[in-house]
């Protein structure tokens, strides 16, 4: 209350908060998000060695359209001092928790242009100024624009190395990925990292990972060419993302990439276990053509 009192001029907030104000806002607004599933905002306490310095959160979460405004009031005497690094840091945080924790497609902050050290923080943290709202809001007697600055959690897929054995050897391993896998034995490290060797190093084997904006490994997606320009696509995602779409985004992407691979390709092929589900729908939506066979199901579809 004191900070947000102290820094009036730059909040909406169009009067001095007292106590009895802010404990009914407490009590009526953020004691019930608790209870909530999909709460319209999460608020969190930004500490510096165990102290809190500052508080903000997700604000007008649409939990459909899954974006979210970015809120944050730090403590005023650091605002002259710290201003850029703090923001820079909670950016940091509360982007790893809207992308990785909640899979926001996109969060925004919704600024008066009363605050150029805000546009450099926003930059370096990786915001695009996308838009500026000329005279939207009238303020100590005049208009004033704001400032409308975002970020996407942007997914790419990057080619796989060697420094991602042990990570591919734990999705592998994953029970979920085993449950659906046509070879469905526990595999040995030694084993994967033998495999895992020769597929970097296959000239036909085109084996990359899944990342989000903040360079989060998702994923992993590999397209095998074989004889007739024909490329054998398998993926898995990492079983804490299950349910993100990511499956579709991850093959998606793929298709792209294999237009691109000096090798041509002109039909791309997925075999599916019949009691994977969740791939079947996928395959499905993605518009790939199907034949059912004995244990499986063989999508695909033309690239040409």
């Amino acid at each position: 209350m004191r900070w947000r009192n102290e820094q009036i001029y730059h909040l909406r907030q169009n009067k001095v908060l007292t106590e009895k104000d802010q404990e009914q806002y407490f009590d009526t607004v953020v004691r019930q998000l608790f209870e909530q599933d999909f709460p319209n905002q999460i608020l969190f306490s930004y500490l510096e060695n165990g102290i809190c310095i500052g508080y903000g959160g997700l604000v007008h979460i649409n939990w459909i359209d899954k974006n979210a405004e970015i809120s944050f009031i730090i403590k005023t005497e650091l605002e002259e001092t710290s201003f850029e690094f703090h923001w820079e840091k909670y950016l940091s945080i509360l982007s790893q928790i809207a992308f990785r924790g909640l899979s926001l497609h996109k969060i925004y902050t919704y600024a008066f242009d009363l605050r150029p050290r805000l546009y450099v923080a926003l930059k370096r943290a990786g915001f695009d100024h996308e838009a500026t709202l000329k005279d939207h809001c009238f303020f100590e007697g005049k208009y004033i624009d704001v400032l409308y600055h975002a970020k996407l959690n942007t997914l790419s897929l990057r080619a796989a190395t060697l420094l991602d054995c042990n990570l591919t050897y734990v999705w592998a391993s994953d029970p979920c990925t085993r449950k659906y896998s046509f070879n469905q034995n526990q595999i040995e490290k030694k084993e994967h990292i033998e495999w895992f060797n020769n597929k970097i190093q296959d000239p036909n084997c085109f084996y990359f990972i899944l990342e989000d904006s903040m360079r989060n490994p998702l994923g992993s997606v590999r397209i095998d060419v074989k004889e007739n320009n024909q490329g054998i696509i398998s993926y898995l995602i990492d079983s804490k993302y299950y349910g993100r779409g990511l499956g579709t985004a991850i093959l998606r992407l793929a298709e792209e990439k294999a237009k691109d691979i000096k090798i041509p390709i002109d039909r791309l092929i997925g075999y599916v276990l019949k009691e994977n589900i969740a791939s079947i729908k996928i395959f499905n939506k993605l518009d790939y053509s199907v034949i059912n066979e004995s244990e499986n199901l063989k999508f695909y579809k033309e690239l040409q």
